[in-house]
């Protein structure tokens, strides 16, 4: 969607008034500059006689705003011939209809599940109440609960404030240290930095805040610390934006607090760092459905089938951020790893199917435990029962 998207920002931009090429005035600046040369010449007619000179000015005047208005009319044309072009190359094919897709009960009550879901997630509070009053779904005043905090705590953030989310780090300890989360160690790094970088410049302060702080994540983050106290000597805020230490400085170092607290708090809550509809947005307005449907017509032309209910027949691209499972293909038989025939990494770390695996040891042991294997990629053989399960 970034062809579409962009052309409509820039659409958006130009109807807004803002100039987008930056040579000439947006279309408002050009009628608010019209409008107070008619100003003062009605005024300077009702203050007396008038030379014919204002007359021919004010003349050109509205001739030169025209061409002004003229030009930006042109770039709205040409940005609104863009965004059709934009979209009919995005969807080269109309969506498909199915009417009976949300008739029974359940699937009407997961759609309107993830409606609501989206809504809490993206902080649309008051759109969810009135959503869950018109369809009756019940949610539970806990998880609506839990995402007014989560905002509460992201506007903090915002504010520069870190107290609210290191409260909540401090009940979720265990739960971030278990996922080998960064988070307490950035949104400390964030204050220290902070306090550094305030006019004019407090590094006794922030010393003294790191030392209190910041000392537990020293082990785990050692590299890191060396730059934090290095920095120093490039303080104030200008010379440290011209030091090998300037990223320090850059304010994503605050504001990438606000994704990676949500990442994990939804994690918390056993829900994707994605809000709903942006991954339906995504995936199947993206492309999947005009693949499905363009696939489901070329299989009804060629009298066809499916061969298994639970895959599909072509490939649907899926962005890099919404992969969250890797698909392990064996490099022997070439086939896709299941539960039953799941992945096996031999002793000397090659991997193969389970199939595969069995077809390649040796004869030689009544115990199948026992049998040896030969590395088909290197010289090294294990047995059979010292082959781990691979979990991806």
């Amino acid at each position: 969607m970034d062809g579409p998207l962009k052309e409509l920002a820039k659409l958006e931009n130009l109807t807004a008034g803002e100039s987008g090429k930056g040579k000439s005035p947006s279309i408002a600046d050009s009628l608010d500059s019209l409008l107070n040369s008619l100003h003062e010449a009605r005024n300077a007619i009702h203050a007396g006689p008038v030379s014919s000179d204002l007359f021919s000015q004010l003349s050109q005047t509205v001739e030169i705003k025209k061409k002004e208005v003229d030009e930006r009319q042109k770039e709205i044309y040409s940005s609104v011939s863009r965004f059709g072009k934009a979209l009919d190359k995005r969807f080269p094919a109309s969506l498909p209809s199915y009417p009976l897709l949300f008739t029974s009960p359940t699937s009407l009550a997961a759609l309107e599940r993830t409606v609501v879901l989206h809504l809490l997630r993206t902080g649309q509070f008051d759109t969810a109440e009135i959503f869950l009053q018109e369809t009756g779904l019940a949610i539970p005043s806990e998880l609506r609960a839990q995402f007014i905090d989560l905002h509460t705590i992201l506007q903090a953030l915002r504010n520069q404030d870190i107290s609210p989310a290191l409260g909540w780090v401090a009940n979720n300890r265990n739960f971030l240290r278990d996922r080998g989360s960064p988070l307490e160690f950035y949104l400390h790094r964030s204050q220290y930095m902070r306090l550094l970088t305030t006019h004019p410049p407090d590094p006794m302060r922030a010393i003294a805040y790191a030392r209190e702080t910041m000392q537990p994540f020293y082990v785990d983050n050692e590299d890191e610390f060396k730059p934090l106290t290095a920095c120093i000597a490039y303080l104030p805020l200008s010379r440290l934006q011209d030091s090998p230490y300037a990223y320090l400085a850059l304010p994503s170092l605050h504001l990438d607090l606000e994704p990676l607290f949500a990442k994990e708090y939804c994690a918390s809550l056993g829900m994707s760092r994605q809000v709903p509809l942006r991954v339906v947005g995504d995936i199947g307005g993206g492309g999947a459905l005009a693949r499905i449907e363009k696939g489901r017509k070329v299989m009804r032309e060629r009298k066809s089938e499916w061969s298994q209910a639970d895959e599909l027949p072509i490939e649907i691209p899926i962005p890099p951020e919404n992969r969250y499972h890797s698909i392990f293909a064996c490099p022997v038989s070439k086939e896709q790893s299941t539960e039953i025939n799941p992945p096996m990494m031999m002793g000397c770390g090659h991997v193969v199917n389970k199939e595969s695996l069995q077809k390649l040891s040796k004869p030689g042991s009544y115990d199948p435990v026992d049998r040896r294997v030969k590395c088909p990629y290197c010289p090294a053989e294990s047995t059979h029962g010292s082959a781990l399960r691979v979990y991806f």
